[in-house]
């Protein structure tokens, strides 16, 4: 069965690789000027996957627009602001993810709005920016963020008293996982303390699901797998069961919860899933997709985003230091009764956080060095 199987991939990967090959000398014998260079194929994105963030940026700083050549379907990558706007913002209607992205992120992320377009797209667009904007979603996210900062500074300042090593990058992507599905769902995952081993299985499935489906990109016989159920995609079918599993669960419980009476004080109807629910009946696969979505969107970009941050600062003594002071003028200079973690996060509030101008310019700009997301 091992034999036939090579045998299969192998006798539809060299004559897509001499096709690769043709399409790649025809359209550099295209001398119009209408066609944008090209900077490699699929192929070339497969040998520098594991450096694929670097070999990308060495493109564009080589062409600011440019052709990855593939079989299956053509892409363009751009950093030109110009065009940037125009698709993002000018003629948005008329740049949608389409078929294409729904394929590959369907299974993973289904009809949220990372993969739809049109009335989808705009309903979900629609009803998030409402909740966003909502006191009761915004406090609610402020407190959980907050509680997660204390315990993930009391293991800084434990590894600081111990002089332990620390992989600060998993324990804040363990934090924003537990702040974020907390906000989503309402649902403590505890993956920094580890106690909650259901929630520490699913966020191991939900980012493995992320990796595979992510992997989709650069290997053209996906669907092939996925039909026989073989490789990286019969490992992907098993972690998405793992997360449907956790989510759908999550989810009954909910409902069960929001058939409750109103005046019961001890149900949290605050996260983003019962403000939904609240809004919108629908089957539960629709509240799957949507919150699935939230999650991905907001774990992964600020933990990576804080890792780059902590990096640079580390880089930047004299950058650090002026962090440190804008922090202490803010919040009114240390005195002796912050002790801990703790009393020195009940003294930043709204207020003194406006007043931090310089920690926001180095945040801006280890965004703008190091984005999470295009």
């Amino acid at each position: 069965m091992a034999f036939s199987i090579n045998f299969l991939l192998t006798s539809i990967l060299i004559p897509l690789f001499l096709l690769l090959i043709f399409l790649y000398i025809y359209n550099q014998s295209q001398t119009k000027k209408k066609y944008h260079p090209i900077g490699g194929t699929v192929f070339n994105m497969l040998i520098n996957f594991k450096r694929l963030h670097h070999y990308m940026t060495d493109l564009a700083a080589k062409y600011k627009t440019f052709r990855m050549i593939s079989p299956l379907h053509g892409e363009i990558y751009t950093t030109d602001p110009a065009i940037v706007e125009y698709i993002l913002k000018t003629n948005f209607e008329n740049y949608g993810k389409g078929k294409y992205t729904h394929e590959w992120l369907g299974d993973f992320l289904g009809d949220g709005i990372f993969t739809v377009d049109g009335d989808k797209w705009r309903e979900q667009r629609k009803l998030s920016s409402h909740e966003f904007s909502t006191k009761v979603l915004r406090d609610f996210s402020s407190v959980t963020f907050r509680k997660n900062a204390i315990k993930v500074g009391n293991i800084f300042s434990a590894a600081a008293n111990s002089n332990q090593v620390v992989d600060i990058n998993d324990l804040f992507m363990k934090a924003t996982a537990d702040s974020i599905f907390k906000v989503a769902f309402g649902i403590d995952l505890d993956n920094l303390s580890g106690t909650n081993v259901e929630g520490v299985r699913f966020s191991r499935a939900f980012d493995d699901s992320n990796e595979l489906s992510y992997n989709r990109l650069v290997d053209i016989t996906w669907k092939m797998k996925k039909y026989l159920n073989i490789g990286s995609e019969a490992e992907l079918k098993k972690n998405l069961k793992v997360v449907d599993e956790f989510v759908y669960k999550v989810i009954r419980i909910k409902s069960e919860q929001m058939s409750q009476p109103k005046d019961n004080s001890s149900i949290t109807k605050d996260d983003i899933l019962s403000r939904f629910m609240q809004m919108e009946n629908r089957d539960p696969k629709y509240f799957r997709d949507i919150i699935m979505n939230y999650v991905l969107a907001g774990k992964d970009p600020i933990a990576a985003t804080m890792t780059w941050f902590i990096y640079m600062l580390c880089k930047h003594p004299q950058i650090q230091d002026k962090v440190a002071k804008d922090i202490i003028q803010a919040t009114g200079g240390m005195k002796e009764e912050i002790t801990n973690v703790a009393d020195f996060e009940a003294r930043v509030n709204e207020e003194a956080l406006e007043k931090m101008q310089y920690l926001q310019a180095t945040l801006a700009e280890t965004i703008r060095l190091y984005p999470a997301l295009p």
